[in-house]
């Protein structure tokens, strides 16, 4: 089973920079997209064989997500049901007969940490959101979760320490959820590999000479862990300032 996540900057502008033939090419079980950028019937996104799901924000032209699967989920719904995080677009949760898969787009703390006590407060209820979810059953969660977790994970972490994405608080959320069982899958089969990221600035020649972060991740449940298969960056793919992440894993229901 094949899943990619891939934060595409604008969905419509993304088709125009290849987004539907590398989806076709890909030929993933379940693909899920974040910052579309639009509210659902502007464009059409037409993938065949793909049934779609779409959370856009109430703002229009900002953040909001999708995912596209072959199988038919059991039942699908939009936020995490809390009204002060859910006008922005940023999850989608579809439950299958064995996990429930979580697509999700953290909001950014913005310049200047604007963001960053929001941000704190969305990534408390949104921990709590994933464990309730599995309490049913495990959960594979994906997107672009708006950090580097270690500096590993950045080109120039020293310079960044105090940038939305490598703050202090921010990687501490990350490391909670990560102590809560949720498995970072590509440092899993990758511990130690360096100067692979998924998203680099549009300023400085970043991506040319990739300067980048690792701030798209899959996550998933302890009890998936013996079905992991592999876990990837797809940093040639172009189209977007982020490269799409994926997952293999063992056929589940």
């Amino acid at each position: 089973m094949k899943l990619i996540s891939w934060n595409v900057n604008g969905i419509r502008a993304a088709m125009g920079k290849g987004f539907t033939e590398f989806a076709e090419s890909s030929d993933a079980d379940i693909l899920c997209v974040q910052e579309t950028k639009m509210q659902e019937g502007q464009a059409e996104v037409p993938l065949e064989g793909y049934r779609q799901y779409w959370n856009s924000a109430e703002k229009k032209g900002y953040s909001g997500t999708a995912v596209f699967t072959k199988q038919e989920p059991m039942d699908v719904s939009y936020g995490m049901g809390i009204e002060e995080h859910d006008k922005e677009g940023r999850i989608i949760t579809a439950e299958y007969e064995d996990f429930y898969l979580v697509n999700v787009y953290v909001p950014n703390s913005q310049n200047e940490l604007k963001r960053l006590d929001y941000r704190m407060k969305w990534e408390d209820d949104f921990r709590g959101y994933l464990k309730k979810l599995e309490e049913k059953k495990p959960v594979i969660t994906c997107g672009d979760f708006n950090v580097a977790f270690k500096e590993i994970d950045l080109k120039n972490p020293k310079t960044n320490r105090k940038n939305a994405g490598f703050t202090d608080e921010e990687r501490a959320k990350m490391g909670e959820l990560q102590e809560a069982g949720f498995i970072d899958t590509f440092r899993y089969f990758y511990p130690d590999k360096e100067g692979v990221y998924s998203w680099w600035s549009y300023r400085f020649n970043a991506r040319k000479n990739n300067a980048g972060w690792r701030i798209d991740y899959f996550l998933v449940s302890e009890a998936l862990k013996d079905k992991l298969k592999d876990a990837a960056i797809l940093t040639d793919v172009y189209g977007s300032d982020h490269c799409p992440v994926t997952l293999e894993i063992e056929d589940i229901k």
